[in-house]
């Protein structure tokens, strides 16, 4: 889609949203009755952390109920974050790459930026985060630090997931969906009203689709799945005083996984080729207790939950048709979460939360790294090179000494050898590993709103944030050498064992201070400070790159025997300031307003901010070889930018438009590294007023949709609705050569409503526009490659939902 389509669709979107408002646009024309009420003061959640809703608070927030999500066809975050401003959830191929980026902050590996909640409940893993979203009442995207209420790891924003409560949603909704490429969709869930005390829902699905790209070298689709689950919940509420909300919720995929190809100078993506058909399995299990007691000046709320993830990754990490190396990862972790939270409920001018959370994860990654002949082949050829001319030289000698001219010795020596049977070299190399990481997590918070007057209100925020993390770590590189020199054959092992334990503590304060000023109609400005913190940790992931460089500086030593490489303490303290990495700080200045215009017809939400960054955590190539992805602290950076939402009715309510636009500008200020230039030798990089890597600078949304009532017949009503989303300039490195322009994609859509009945027809990327929503770059084989995942091309389908 180019720009005058961009625009053409922009204009019809503010057309609509013009109705309602003069030729002059002093006062408002209100030809109809519509008004826009917020989603949290129709679709009521109880929240028991907050004390107001999120427009009254000093908070730059989005909401989209199920009839948003069913107008966008939004199936998880990823695809949700394309509608959210200063929200990137890039597309890298799997379920297990969840990264999210909010106001310039995130990271592709390790510790979150953006922490996400279901139903109250903190989601631990990471790599749990990118699920398949159904059964769902609402969700919130909370942009800035929420680290005051919600702890460590929420430094960029929040996702607050709601599924629908059987006390108050009844009956058997069924949603079927199939399209191009055979996506395929089935859904059903059940809520019952069991009494006035007790209420249940039943609720599962499946999901698939054949995928749109194909790898070259196997022939197999390369970005095909399938996933399946389920979800249980209960709610029994014997008195207005108690309530417990039992949740349980599995969701297992299976998919064929980075769909990356090399991509030229000119932006050309190729197909993926790999060796290794990449593919990722997981399996994620959450269940949770939330209790509330209601007192006497307060209530209480507890939230226990245990959550078990399961998984595999094979992946080809040189992504060529050649076989230079492929990991093998999987994961076991186990996680406990306690919180108990205290908010009063007596009315006056202080309004006040405190509570406290502690949780445990036992996480276990094995992650061993298999070497191909790409990368076997060269070190072969170099030992097998250095023993030949061991010999050659030494039977020179003797026949020097017999007379021979060198010149001729040497061709006898030559001779000699080949007669024999010659010298052949097989190389074997594999870096097994064992990691176990644990984490200990406790935090108290206190957070009060004060009505200094009726309209003024104050938030003070305070949080001690404690984490314990450890890493306990087994892991080792296997040379096997076989020789064979003129018909004796012989194999040396070269080993390096690295067996060891690790253990950080971090301790950080949150404070949050703002205040909102209340006028006419529900409007509100108002102004933040807030800290944000993204705990430290440790780099398992580069551990193969320090094991390959031991391995290539002892190769020698293994030439007449096995050996094993030797560790000292002080080799193990370099390791450990190697795989360290320290926290993120950032300090959050924000202002912006919330406002209800044209009669409540029309609502707009404002915020500028300003992100001081010390320590910025990023992921970058491992230094020596490249072999995986590490953990570095830039020194310091800042983020600044600005975020506008719209959204109404009109006509009677019968036309519904929205539009989001963000500008983040997320910069280095401190930030050198040393890299491998010409002739194998360091430089120094400055990446001082360089872009954040893969941080959108602009990201726009609008969309709009019309239904036609109809009165009489089995149609009760046609919809017809567009949505575009577009974001770009996207950089893809942190030296800015290597970058994504600005793209848009267009969606639309038609539903037809028969009452209990539904049926949509809708197309996806209707201009069918190339672009890449993900690269990488790597020299694993030598020559230094981009590689890129290509955004999906067109694709249409149809869904038909039931409920009764």
């Amino acid at each position: 889609m180019n720009r005058r389509s961009l625009l053409l669709v922009s204009a019809v979107v503010m057309t609509l949203s013009a109705f309602g408002v003069d030729d002059e646009g002093a006062r408002p024309i209100l030809p109809d009755t519509s008004r826009v009420f917020d989603l949290d003061e129709v679709t009521v959640i109880s929240q028991p952390k907050e004390s107001y809703r999120m427009r009254m608070q000093p908070l730059s927030s989005s909401m989209y109920d199920e009839e948003q999500l069913n107008s966008l066809s939004i199936g998880d975050l990823r695809e949700l974050s394309s509608y959210v401003p200063s929200f990137a959830m890039p597309n890298y191929g799997s379920r297990l790459t969840s990264s999210m980026y909010i106001r310039g902050i995130g990271s592709r590996v390790n510790n979150p930026a953006v922490g996400i909640y279901v139903d109250g409940v903190p989601i631990i893993s990471k790599s749990a985060f990118n699920f398949h979203l159904y059964d769902i009442e609402r969700v919130d995207v909370l942009r800035g630090p929420q680290g005051t209420l919600y702890g460590q790891n929420t430094e960029g924003g929040l996702v607050r997931i709601y599924t629908k409560n059987p006390m108050t949603y009844q009956g058997t909704d069924v949603r079927l969906g199939l399209g191009s490429h055979f996506y395929r969709n089935a859904e059903v869930a059940h809520y019952n009203k069991v009494n006035e005390r007790l209420a249940f829902s039943l609720a599962g699905f499946y999901n698939g689709q054949n995928g749109f790209f194909r790898n070259q070298q196997t022939g197999e689709r390369a970005d095909c799945f399938n996933e399946a689950g389920g979800r249980l919940r209960m709610v029994y509420q014997p008195s207005d005083v108690f309530r417990m909300d039992y949740l349980a919720d599995y969701q297992y995929v299976r998919q064929n996984a980075f769909p990356y190809g090399v991509m030229d100078a000119n932006g050309t993506i190729e197909s993926p080729s790999t060796t290794y058909q990449n593919n990722y399995r997981r399996n994620i299990f959450h269940n949770a207790l939330n209790m509330k007691v209601a007192g006497r000046g307060f209530d209480f709320y507890s939230t226990t939950s245990y959550q078990l993830l399961r998984d595999y990754m094979l992946m080809d990490q040189d992504y060529l048709p050649e076989d230079y190396m492929h990991l093998s990862q999987r994961q076991l972790q186990n996680a406990l979460t306690q919180e108990f939270v205290f908010k009063n409920n007596s009315s006056g001018i202080w309004h006040w939360t405190a509570g406290a959370y502690g949780s445990y994860q036992w996480l276990k990654t094995e992650a061993p790294i298999y070497f191909g002949d790409g990368i076997t082949g060269p070190i072969g050829k170099g030992i097998h090179s250095a023993m030949y001319n061991a010999m050659i030289g030494s039977f020179m000698g003797r026949f020097i000494a017999q007379g021979m001219t060198p010149e001729q010795a040497r061709e006898a020596a030559a001779a000699f050898i080949a007669q024999r049977g010659g010298i052949t070299m097989d190389v074997k190399m594999e870096v097994p590993g064992i990691f176990r990481t644990p984490q200990f997590n406790l935090g108290l918070f206190h957070e009060s709103n004060i009505e200094i007057t009726p309209n003024l209100i104050a938030t003070l925020g305070l949080r001690y944030d404690y984490m314990q993390t450890k890493i306990d770590y087994d892991t080792e590189a296997r040379m096997a050498m076989t020789a064979n020199v003129m018909g004796t054959e012989a194999t040396y092992i070269l080993t390096s064992v690295l067996k060891n334990t690790e253990k950080e503590h971090y301790n950080q304060l949150l404070p949050k201070m703002g205040l909102t000023y209340r006028f006419n109609n529900g409007n509100n400005i108002y102004a933040l400070v807030s800290k944000g913190y993204r705990a430290g940790g440790f780099n398992m992931q580069m551990f193969s790159d320090i094991l390959q460089t031991e391995l290539n500086a002892n190769s020698r030593n293994a030439m007449s025997g096995d050996y094993d490489v030797p560790h000292t303490d002080e080799d193990y303290e370099r390791i450990a300031k190697t795989i360290s990495y320290k926290p993120e700080v950032s300090w959050n200045y924000e202002f912006g307003t919330h406002l209800n215009l044209f009669g409540d017809a029309v609502k707009l939400d404002f915020s500028g901010f300003y992100v001081q960054i010390r320590n910025q955590q990023l992921s970058v190539m491992a230094d020596n070889y490249g072999y995986g992805r590490m953990m570095v602290n830039a020194g310091k950076s800042y983020s600044c930018g600005v975020e506008l939402a719209l959204r109404g009715k009109a006509f009677d309510n019968h036309l519904s438009w929205g539009m989001n636009y963000a500008y983040t500008h997320a910069v280095f200020k401190e930030y050198t590294d040393t890299i491998e230039g010409v002739s194998f030798t360091k430089e120094v990089v400055d990446y001082k007023d360089k872009r954040v890597p893969y941080v959108p600078e602009h990201t726009f949304s609008a969309n709009a949709d019309y239904r036609f009532d109809f009165l009489s017949g089995a149609l009760k009503s046609l919809t017809l609705g567009a949505n575009v989303y577009a974001q770009g300039k996207i950089y893809w490195n942190e030296i800015n050569d290597l970058s994504q322009p600005f793209y848009a994609v267009l969606g639309a859509h038609a539903d037809a409503d028969f009452g209990n009945i539904v049926l949509s027809a809708w197309v996806k990327n209707l201009t069918d526009n190339k672009y890449s929503t993900f690269v990488v770059q790597s020299a694993i084989s030598g020559t230094a490659y981009s590689f890129a995942q290509r955004g999906n091309p067109i694709q249409f389908g149809v869904d038909l939902k039931l409920h009764f």
